[in-house]
């Protein structure tokens, strides 16, 4: 509640000035509390600006604790046209012999047996359905009717039952027989039978009864199942709109009785088809006969009239137009095959809507687990199945294998893979490696921390043009040497951010604006002050300044690691020293020809030196120890001025500001009531002037006035 306050009417004095100017020198120690907060937040604000210098520094440490930064092996290949190579840290200083490929490795390729469609207007990209009479050959067994729907569960926990849960049980067409079921994309075989028959791994039974579907094999926790049925009835509901004139519905070329229902609310109505021409059909109500529509046969478009009801504009009416296909309405056809990986047996079915395209089909493939991949050629209008991975895995036949049954009629003789020819056989890459004949499934294999890509066929022992290949693999100590030179110059930098904030000059006089001294000031004058104010918050700040000391003798100390030399055991001896000049704050100096000599002749000594392991510091590599020193200087930092994600009661500096939020509070609630009083006395003034003139006007009066 907001009182008024009019002071200086009888006295003629500005007491709203004078209040202000009272309350200005009462508010001093205010402002000093408020400046104080402002330092601490700068304060807090560095500290956190030096912890992520620190996190970005430990993160560069983790890195150099690893061998790939001291074990850098180049691989170089005398005929790079036959065979090449590249090395891992993990890979010795040695040389191979490669003296001949006799055999490259390769992947399975098949071709169907010709052109799978009549002429050129068939359409990779069409509906297979509606151009089922375009295909080369025709049997009408190949179709079948019946609706493809499809579920998917995520098992919650390790099982070999999952429980569907579908409610058109009583519709599901040939239960088992043509469904499809992958766990994670893995395919599952599907086994018939009116009981459960003892399942193998990859195979699955539907239970009619309980709804529920039994593995061969234990399913992993959150695995995903998918499965794909058929049914015999399929029902679409569509939302009428106050300006809905049309509608499309999924199933177009209706040759069956599909039944239709209008819903008005919670009122249902009955609607009947009256088939005129073979190409249309009339939408009557049979509760009173109107016609609202005409559904066309061919394209599944439903065209309404004037008289189909529509909810008026802004009214809560909902209305739906029901539709429930029968399976004469939809196909389907099915497809297996079976792949020899090196994950092992592959088993892919797959559920074909008639309605999707051949390409449609083909990415299905593709992009499933069975490693193959699938081919259309629009010109011959011919396919080619070929397996994703090189190498022999079925020693007693083909790699890619079309179950013969007559569910796989698609595959089989619509698409022409009965009896397909293998254009190119699957083999492994054979050939001697330092004398030994060996083999791979690929041609880029690995020995030894040694990756080779065998290119060409080649045999030095039976060709006199041809010598052997040798592969070496050497240290590569300029790479190392590059590898130390830039931890260096990374420790360098960290060292002068630090040094500067901790040498900075400290302006005491500058202390942070107030709100009326920022009125006073331009931007640019605003930017210069707070400059000054921000400046040496952490000069000579004990915890850097002990980081500084501490990091220059985890460099000073010898490591005395029995897989380091003496000869290489103290930073000096490998070319790296302290700078005489004190006032760049101890940062390294690098004698690279001295470093580059010490990585060439020992270059294990040099690896321990930096990152050997040890029970105490000083058997412990730098790396390990400056670890250690950050991690530490990071922890007491982040307990001073915790990070971006804590809270004030949760660090010291942080516990500090509360501290005077609180003191500011307090004072703040004391001026209010210090101005208060201020007012009430000058309005005590006020009133008892007024009632002196009050009473000399009197007296006046009294006197006549005169």
């Amino acid at each position: 509640m907001c009182s008024m306050r009019i002071g200086g009417l009888a006295s003629g004095m500005d007491i709203d000035q004078i209040v202000k100017d009272l309350m200005r020198v009462e508010r001093l120690p205010l402002q000093k509390l408020q400046q104080e907060k402002q330092i601490l937040e700068w304060k807090r604000d560095d500290y956190r600006a030096m912890n992520t210098l620190l996190l970005d520094f430990r993160s560069l440490l983790t890195q150099m604790k690893m061998t790939s930064q001291y074990r850098v092996r180049t691989a170089s290949s005398t005929n790079e046209d036959f065979v090449t190579a590249t090395a891992t840290g993990a890979a010795a200083q040695a040389s191979y012999s490669i003296a001949k490929v006799s055999q490259l490795a390769a992947a399975e390729t098949q071709k169907n047996g010709g052109s799978i469609a009549a002429d050129s207007s068939f359409s990779a990209g069409k509906s297979l359905f509606e151009q089922r009479e375009l295909f080369d050959f025709q049997d009408a067994n190949v179709w079948k009717d019946g609706f493809v729907q499809s579920k998917q569960i995520t098992v919650a926990e390790k099982t070999n039952t999952v429980q569907l849960g579908l409610n058109d049980l009583k519709e599901v067409a040939k239960a088992n027989e043509d469904w499809t079921v992958t766990v994670n994309g893995t395919g599952y075989k599907i086994v018939t039978g009116e009981s459960m028959p003892e399942l193998e791994k990859g195979q699955a039974w539907y239970n009619t009864e309980t709804g529920e579907l039994h593995f061969g094999n234990e399913i992993a926790e959150n695995s995903v199942v998918r499965i794909s049925y058929v049914t015999e009835m399929k029902t679409e509901r569509f939302s009428i709109g106050e300006k809905t004139q049309e509608l499309n519905l999924s199933y177009k070329n209706l040759t069956g009785t599909p039944s239709l229902k209008l819903q008005i609310d919670n009122e249902e109505i009955e609607l009947e088809l009256e088939y005129e021409d073979g190409e249309t059909a009339l939408i009557r109500r049979t509760d009173d006969e109107m016609v609202i529509g005409t559904l066309h046969l061919d394209t599944g478009k439903i065209e309404f009239n004037d008289d189909m009801p529509r909810p008026e504009k802004d009214s809560n009416q909902k209305i739906s137009l029901e539709i429930t296909y029968d399976s004469s309405d939809a196909a389907y056809t099915t497809m297996e095959l079976t792949t020899h990986t090196s994950n092992g047996d592959m088993y892919g079915s797959f559920l074909i809507d008639g309605r999707d395209s051949l390409n449609a089909v083909l990415n299905r493939v593709n992009s499933s687990k069975l490693g193959v991949m699938m081919f259309y050629d629009d010109v011959t209008r011919q396919i080619t199945m070929t397996r994703t991975e090189t190498g022999r895995f079925n020693e007693n036949g083909t790699e890619i294998e079309f179950s013969p049954d007559n569910d796989n009629r698609f595959l089989l003789d619509v698409l022409k893979f009965r009896g397909a020819e293998i254009t190119e056989e699957a083999k492994d890459a054979q050939f001697m490696i330092n004398g030994l004949e060996t083999s791979r499934k690929t041609n880029t294999f690995q020995i030894n921390g040694v990756t080779f890509t065998l290119k060409q066929i080649f045999d030095s022992q039976t060709d006199a043009n041809v010598s052997p290949v040798t592969v070496h693999i050497n240290h590569d100590s300029e790479q190392v040497f590059e590898n130390i030179k830039s931890f260096v110059e990374k420790y360098n930098e960290l060292i002068d951010k630090i040094r500067q904030k901790t040498e900075e000059e400290r302006y005491r006089s500058y202390k942070p604006l107030t709100d009326e001294e920022r009125e006073q000031l331009t931007d640019k004058q605003q930017e210069q002050w707070e400059e000054k104010a921000k400046s040496g918050l952490l000069r000579r700040d004990p915890l850097l300044t002990s980081l500084l000391t501490e990091m220059r003798m985890d460099f000073s100390q010898p490591v005395t690691n029995e897989d380091v030399s003496a000869l290489y055991n103290q930073m000096a001896k490998l070319g790296i020293t302290t700078s005489t000049n004190y006032l760049e704050g101890g940062k390294l100096v690098l004698d690279e020809a001295k470093l580059k000599k010490a990585i060439e002749e020992d270059p294990q000594s040099v690896e321990n030196f930096f990152r050997g392991d040890g029970i105490d510091d000083s058997q412990r590599g730098i790396i390990h120890r400056l670890y250690d020193t950050v991690n530490h200087t990071m922890d007491q930092l982040r307990e001073r001025a915790g990070n971006a994600f804590s809270v004030n009661h949760q660090f010291t500096i942080g516990r500090e500001i509360l501290d005077i939020d609180d003191r500011i509070e307090r004072f703040e609630d004391r001026l209010v009531k210090l101005e208060d009083r201020y007012w009430r006395q000058f309005t005590a003034m006020e009133k008892a002037i007024q009632k002196a003139n009050s009473q000399m006007n009197y007296l006046w009066q009294q006197f006549g006035g005169f």
